[in-house]
């Protein structure tokens, strides 16, 4: 069955690339672009994971992903953190906040497909 993964992106140049290259390998790709669309989205579609910036208008990420941490339904919900904040403090945060990833723009394409198989249990070789 296909893994759905949830984007919330407010760049929607970035919300694109993301999409692209998760839906290139096979992936169903829900976009939003802020944070009560995607706390919306994530209650309604039920996502197996959910890629989340950092830096948000309104809602930012880390309150995002701690709504949801608190959420019984979505205790467990893989959540990857994408942000340009390269501080320990910002790190710090992503981990209280129950993010299972954080990691830092610019990155990768590979790098992120690597992090969503592990969480998703398809790591490879």
């Amino acid at each position: 069955m296909t893994k759905k993964i949830l984007i919330i992106e407010d760049d929607p140049n970035m919300r694109k690339l993301v999409k692209y290259n998760l839906e290139k390998e096979g992936y169903a790709v829900i976009p939003a672009e802020s944070g009560n669309e995607g706390l919306r989205l994530a209650r309604q579609e039920k996502p197996d994971l959910m890629v989340v910036d950092v830096l948000l208008p309104k809602m930012d990420g880390f309150t995002i992903c701690r709504m949801l941490r608190y959420d019984e339904k979505f205790k467990h919900l893989p959540i990857i953190l994408l942000t340009s904040q390269v501080t320990e403090k910002h790190k710090s945060t992503g981990k209280e906040v129950g993010g299972d990833v954080y990691l830092t723009k610019p990155y990768k394409p590979e790098v992120l497909l690597e992090k969503v198989r592990n969480l998703l249990g398809q790591g490879g070789d």
